[in-house]
């Protein structure tokens, strides 16, 4: 949300009002490339694009092209190329005016180290430092974790405006793609709901903001159920996931949709609140159907609060962090002129007694003052004649000096 385009990002999602474009999106492919040497890994690398590591049953025949780096001109076409570069080569020129090429023409390029087992791996990283490609990641292709993590991370950055078809004709891809479609969704209803609850401070935009409000948050989680069905190669009518995930979904999230509403219209103390919330609600609509594509069984009640709980302490975070970044606004200080006002005196009031009132005053009794005397159990203060502790050289009470005194004697 700090630059530009992030903001741009959240834009759209808010005024997306159609679903068709998605659908085309999803189904418009994506062209990809790989280059390298033969023996590199290009056909491994693209075998593994196309299975998909949660269900190993899964496959898809989505083409890539495979090219050598003599070959590299027949690329013009592609939405990324992917160059292939094996770590136990010596000699990495080719590759290396390649990288140069693309990256000044601005074209998307990922350049991909394959690590072996007996490879000088230092040695590689030495040299492709200086290649001037934006991305480079570093790692063997038959590694599940690094390629779902650093490879598809790239790939996904490379790719805006792909992410759909990329989840959806590369099973590689379908979770990845799915975690940066919930948070990018949970971002921008987040935003979205902090700049309203700034603009609900104002008395005459509160309660139009706040039906404008339930309705742009609702229809963004909707359309990422929506979205996620698209990347993770499910059905691409939106009927279908309504009869699917509108029982799960509905009777919960309609009370948390009127708690936002109603904590919004408190001004100012509301933000934070209803900040959590959205970010809460959104993650939660998300993940139900993730967990359903990863195991497929829909989650229960029960395990949809504890994710919702657990997600309201990270939408508590976000919102300090959104509410510390704000400006503070500084008013202008106003200088009053002194105003000189004249002194005034009060009349004396006459003295009021009481016995011109018939009342009649009180009477002071003088209390004899007890003896002072010594108990082997006790010593007395020669100032307010309290006990204190036979050993005690200060009183207690007053804090009066006490002198020694001999015991059964009359002071």
């Amino acid at each position: 949300m700090a630059n530009l385009s992030a903001l741009t990002n959240i834009w759209d999602n808010v005024k997306e009002i159609d679903l068709q474009p998605l659908r085309h999106e999803a189904l418009s492919g994506v062209r990809l490339t790989i280059i390298g040497i033969p023996g590199s890994g290009r056909h491994t690398l693209a075998g593994m694009m196309r299975q998909d590591p949660v269900h190993a049953d899964m496959a898809t025949e989505a083409p890539v092209q495979i090219l050598d780096l003599s070959e590299a001109d027949q690329a013009s076409r592609a939405d990324l190329v992917v160059l292939l570069v094996d770590s136990r080569k010596t000699d990495f020129t080719r590759e290396a005016e390649l990288s140069r090429i693309w990256a000044g023409a601005n074209r998307p390029l990922l350049v991909c180290i394959n690590r072996f087992e007996d490879d000088d791996t230092a040695l590689v990283i030495k040299t492709w430092v200086n290649w001037k490609s934006r991305r480079v990641v570093d790692g063997s292709i038959l590694d599940i974790k690094f390629l779902t993590g650093q490879f598809a991370s790239a790939v996904i950055d490379l790719l805006p405006g792909k992410h759909l078809a990329l989840g959806r004709y590369f099973p590689l891809f379908r979770v990845p793609v799915a975690h940066h479609l919930i948070n990018d969704t949970c971002l921008t209803n987040t935003a979205y709901s902090f700049s309203t609850g700034i603009a609900e401070i104002i008395p005459v935009l509160n309660i139009p903001l706040t039906v404008t409000d339930m309705f742009v948050l609702s229809k963004n989680q909707a359309f990422l159920v929506y979205k996620l069905g698209l990347a993770l190669g499910l059905s691409t009518r939106w009927q279908d996931y309504v009869a699917e995930f509108g029982g799960v979904l509905g009777s919960g999230f309609m009370w948390r949709q009127l708690a936002r509403s109603l904590v919004s219209l408190v001004p100012l103390w509301g933000i934070l609140p209803k900040v959590s919330i959205t970010y809460a609600g959104t993650y939660v609509v998300g993940q139900v159907v993730l967990q359903w594509y990863l195991t497929g069984r829909h989650l229960s009640r029960t395990q949809i609060r504890a994710m919702y709980s657990r997600a309201l302490t990270r939408g508590k975070e976000l919102g300090r962090n959104l509410m510390r970044r704000m400006p503070r606004l500084r008013l202008p200080r106003l200088h009053l002129p002194r105003l000189h006002l004249p002194q005034l005196r009060l009349p004396r009031l006459p003295r009021l007694r009481l016995t011109r009132l018939g009342l009649p005053l009180p009477r002071l009794v003088r209390t004899k003052r007890r003896p002072l005397t010594a108990t082997p159990h006790n010593l007395a203060c020669p100032q307010c004649g309290r006990s204190n502790a036979p050993d005690a050289s200060y009183c207690q009470y007053c804090g009066e000096k006490l002198s020694p005194i001999e015991y059964n004697q009359p002071l």
